[in-house]
């Protein structure tokens, strides 16, 4: 668990000419988690960067990186994003055939290791991994792209999944991803959410440190 509301921006929303200044803004704003969006054009219908990127990034700030892999068969890749500089690496509950040895495999490699789920799978399928991640991502749009729309029903799906965490005496993070704005971030934060992903509405603003500090305000009021 985190002792507040933190708001990570998600590198995938960054404008490609001005990456690394944003970057160092939202850092120099106080931000402490840096989001990043790994898709293969095939567990998602997009692309996006490699661990090649993130190591070129990775010297560029002390923020820590949270790297979501939305990919088939993340096992493949969790050696480059160790070394590229990752400190929490999250695999799909839909990607992974093997999801214990997976995430006993990032937790060898000295990583967090953070599970995510769909809009559409049910909490049940984290059952009998719960007490072995140290972190949950749950999605509000379906995964694949910047600028969806916020899903309402996921904030039963937090708030569920917060009173499951506190029935079991458990403490991994909770997080929460996709089309979240400055308009729906406290309900998300107040559902149960302590780890709010932001691309758009912080990375798409003119002042993209003035934006992540409102977030992070209206998350935390």
């Amino acid at each position: 668990m985190l002792d507040k509301k933190y708001i990570a921006p998600s590198f995938l929303a960054a404008d490609i000419w001005r990456a690394a200044e944003q970057v160092e803004a939202v850092e120099q704003a106080g931000c402490r988690y840096l989001h990043l969006d790994i898709m293969d054009g095939h567990f998602v219908p997009n692309i996006s960067f490699g661990a090649d990127y993130v190591k070129m990034l990775r010297p560029r700030s002390k923020m820590i990186f949270d790297a979501h892999l939305m990919v088939t068969r993340p096992e493949l890749y969790f050696d480059d994003f160790k070394a590229a500089g990752c400190d929490i690496v999250t695999v799909h509950v839909e990607a992974c055939r093997h999801l214990q040895r997976n995430i006993a495999a990032l937790r060898q490699l000295g990583l967090k290791a953070g599970v995510a789920l769909n809009p559409s799978t049910p909490l049940v399928m984290l059952e009998e991994i719960l007490a072995e991640v140290d972190l949950v991502l749950l999605m509000s749009v379906n995964p694949g792209f910047c600028g969806q729309q916020y899903l309402p029903s996921v904030r039963e799906k937090l708030r569920r999944l917060r009173l499951i965490r506190d029935k079991k005496g458990l403490d991994f993070i909770i997080e929460v991803d996709g089309g979240i704005n400055a308009d729906n971030v406290a309900d998300a934060a107040s559902a149960g959410a302590e780890l709010i992903v932001a691309g758009s509405a912080v990375f798409g603003d003119k002042d993209c440190a003035a934006a992540y500090k409102i977030l992070s305000e209206k998350a935390n009021s």
